[in-house]
């Protein structure tokens, strides 16, 4: 569709007309007396034809020269729009006289079989043989040094090509479209080959770059080569040989090569570059040498094909997604200088069952093994330090982490995201296992070992103890770090009928400690009594009777038969009698605390009495 659009405006443009043009022997031609030239151009005087006035029908021969008015002329080249859409032409022969094929000189000439282009010829212009699908075999000659763009693309029925060692560049999508051409050799003198010169060559099954060329520096050039001769979009692309001398794979160099089945790449190459071979999904194996250093982002997205890959230790850096959506991917070896594994590096690899982080890595990046659903153990290098989001996420068939790194490594709470931790095995350095407990979200996994694989028990947090002062209810923990989890109820809201109403102001408490990576503390329960008070009906107020000082309530706890009241006056006899009066235990109270020990049974009540007043209590 764009190709008919483009067509379309090329043929709305219009030509400067040479004042001069004359039609000799059936041929047109552009004269110029001065230097006794002559160009051929279309019946129209060098405009576009679209109405077949431009008709030059079978077989054409172009003389070396012609003669007007007495004057010879030698015909030197073929003009713009000479023979485009001339569709009845079959065969044109091209004296040597002539040195340039001018653009769209024979586009869209689409009955034209065969063509000879001479040893004079230079130069083939931009669309010269565009469209020319009747046109099955093309010999350029050893003179063209450049190729123009669209030359010969859409000429579907080439099948083979040779391109001349004079030959230095070939320009923009000089023969894509060319679905019948099967095999290309492509010379050393190239130094330039443009953007999707071979683009849809889908019969295509393979390119020769040749080794070696002292003449052009392959730093700046050979990148050009691999990504468009190699091409953008050549989806039967079977084998590929890379020259020698080539140092980087460009970005896209081999994008969407869907028939590409095995690759070596030389020494030569440093770095792959973004998407060099993303969409080969026929990519099955691959040698990546030592010389390498880098890769690319999404470098092999998406080659489902692959079922393995090692990374060289020369290679410092992994791009993001660079294995992504490898479905087939069952192994990676990552070299011992990898320092950085990008985003979404192996997003998506379901065929991964385990994989080894180097030592070397310091960085893991969002999503970088995100989806592996496959994977079931995972090791983490010594020297990681972040971990990026969701790194792990969605790896519900993981079992076992193993994390080298004695500092806890910095992540999000969403690092194993819906890999269900809490029934996983994390083995991390035996002096780092509280850290790793108390920080989220290692703190989920179920199971804590050491590297040697010795189980460790979990914490419990100390039991919190209770104490009142300064108007404040608090709480302690020999623990570090804990939060408290308490209930308080207030023993005195009941229902009655009664007139007089009883407030003994006392409080039931019920406490525990908690902590990530510890287990509960056992629960602390205590009594806070404030007094006793009358509410009469004729006042409508309380009246305080309290049994201590109002400042300093009574906290009373008991543990296994054990009473510890705190709050009373120092040498304040205390006694603790059972339900029915008989005396279970007696102390005086020192320091404000009296501990006093029972025989009385966890759950049975007791009451307490404190110089002249009393407080019913129950036993825990």
């Amino acid at each position: 569709m764009k190709k008919q659009l483009l067509l379309f405006v090329l043929m709305l443009l219009p030509m400067v007309a040479w004042a001069d043009a004359v039609e000799i022997n059936g041929i047109c031609y552009n004269l110029i007396p001065k230097a006794k030239l002559a160009e051929v151009t279309n019946r129209l005087g060098g405009s576009s034809s679209t109405n077949g006035d431009n008709s030059y029908y079978g077989s054409i021969a172009i003389p070396a020269s012609v003669t007007h008015e007495g004057i010879d002329y030698s015909v030197t080249s073929i003009g713009k729009y000479a023979f485009k859409m001339c569709t009845g032409l079959t065969s044109v022969t091209i004296p040597n006289s002539v040195t340039s094929i001018g653009n769209h000189a024979f586009d869209s000439c689409s009955g034209l079989t065969s063509v000879t282009i001479p040893n004079s010829v230079t130069s083939i212009g931009n669309h010269a043989f565009d469209s020319c699908s009747g046109l099955t075999s093309v010999t350029i000659p050893n003179s063209v040094t450049s190729i123009g763009r669209y030359a010969f693309s859409f000429c579907h029925g080439l099948t083979s090509l040779t391109i001349p060692y004079s030959v230095t560049s070939i320009d923009n999508q000089a023969f894509a479209g060319c679905i019948g051409l099967t095999s290309v050799t492509i010379p050393n003198s190239v130094t330039s080959i443009g953007n999707q010169a071979f683009m849809e060559c889908i019969g295509l099954t393979q390119i020769f770059v040749e080794n070696g060329n002292p003449k052009y520096d392959s730093r700046n050039n050979c990148n050009a080569i691999i990504e468009t001769a190699t091409n953008t979009l050549i989806s039967g692309c079977k084998s590929t040989i890379i020259p020698n001398d080539v140092t980087s794979i460009g970005n896209s160099a081999f994008f969407g090569c869907s028939g590409l089945t095995s690759l070596t790449i030389p020494n030569s190459v440093t770095s792959i570059g973004n998407q060099a071979f993303a969409l080969c999904s026929g990519l099955t194996y691959m040698t990546i040498p030592n010389s390498v250093t880098s890769i690319g982002d999404r470098a092999f997205s998406s080659c489902s094909g692959l079922t393995s890959v090692t990374i060289p230790n020369s290679v410092t850096s992994i791009g993001g997604g660079a294995f992504q959506h490898c479905s087939g991917l069952t192994s990676v070896n990552i070299g011992n200088s990898v320092t950085s594994i990008g985003e979404n590096a192996f997003l998506n690899c379901t065929g991964l069952t385990s994989v080894t982080i180097p030592n070397s890595v310091t960085s893991i990046g969002y999503e970088a093994f995100n989806r592996c659903s496959g994977l079931t153990s995972v090791t983490i290098g010594n020297s990681v330090r972040n971990i990026g989001s969701l790194a792990f996420a969605k790896c519900d068939k993981l079992e076992t982490v193993k994390c080298l790194a004695e500092n806890v490594p910095s992540t999000d709470a969403s690092a194993f995201q819906d890999s269900y931790p809490q029934y996983m095995t994390l083995y991390v350095p035996e002096g780092s296992i509280n850290a790793y407990r108390t920080t989220v979200p290692w703190s989920e996994f179920g199971t804590f070992k050491t590297l040697d694989g010795t189980d460790v028990e979990i914490q419990k947090c100390a039991t919190p103890a209770i104490f009142y002062g300064n108007k404040k209810l608090l709480f302690n923990c020999e623990t570090e770090g804990v939060e408290y989890v308490y209930e308080i109820k207030d023993a005195d809201i009941k229902k009655g009928c009664d007139s007089e109403i009883q407030l003994s102001a006392t409080y039931e408490i019920s406490v525990y400690a908690t902590k990530a990576g510890y287990e509960n503390s056992d629960v602390a329960t205590a009594t806070l009594v404030w007094g006793s008070a009358t509410f009469t009906e004729t006042t409508g107020q309380a009246t305080a009777a309290p049994a201590i000082n109002a400042e300093s309530p009574l906290l009373i706890q008991s543990d296994s038969g054990v009473l510890t009241i705190q709050g009373a006056s120092d040498d304040t006899k205390i006694g603790v009698y059972n339900i029915n009066g008989t005396l279970a235990g007696e102390g005086v109270c020192h320091n404000g605390i009296a501990t006093i020990s029972t025989n009385l049974q966890s759950g049975s009540m007791a009451i307490i009495k404190i110089g002249d007043r009393s407080v019913k209590v129950a036993i825990k």
